[in-house]
């Protein structure tokens, strides 16, 4: 762990909380040097951006991408206020960041939204990255109190 993680890791709650108060589901995420400064923060945007590709992850990779070259997005860490999904995971691989740090686990999402819900890929983040050939290290659950505290109420109202 770094002196910063739970710092940062703060930061993509409360984008989460803001991705909520904008109508969207309550995920964020956080770019961060290998210093822990804040470089880029996105939301979820799947409801207001009618896009179910529009996790907060994703989001935040494609803005890293056309900003950041491949060897520097080596170097930075993604924070995560939930467990990357399949999809995420799958774009925080290709983009090259070697470090992700999550809030809330798969397992207490599920829990939270019914682990037999239809749209979930039971698959963590961890096994999405061991089937590649690049080391991605992996932090997390971590402020899972703190996490799941924007989640509350959310997901009986879908």
């Amino acid at each position: 762990m770094k002196s910063w993680d739970e710092e940062v890791l703060r930061t993509a709650i409360r984008a989460a909380q803001t991705a909520r108060g904008k109508g969207n589901h309550p995920f964020g995420a956080v770019l961060a040097d290998m210093e822990g400064a804040v470089l880029l923060v996105a939301e979820n945007n799947v409801t207001t951006g009618s896009d179910c590709t529009g996790h907060a992850e994703t989001n935040l990779v494609r803005m890293a991408c056309a900003k950041y070259d491949r060897e520097f997005l080596a170097t930075c860490s993604l924070y995560t206020s939930t467990e990357p999904c399949p999809m995420c995971s799958g774009a925080i691989y290709m983009s090259n960041i070697r470090r992700v740090v999550y809030s809330v686990s798969e397992h207490a999402l599920f829990t939270l939204t019914g682990l037999d819900n239809a749209e979930n890929l039971l698959l963590s983040c961890r096994d999405v990255f061991a089937k590649g050939k690049k080391s991605i290290e992996v932090i997390g659950p971590m402020l899972e109190d703190e996490g799941l505290k924007v989640h509350q109420n959310f997901w009986e109202q879908i």
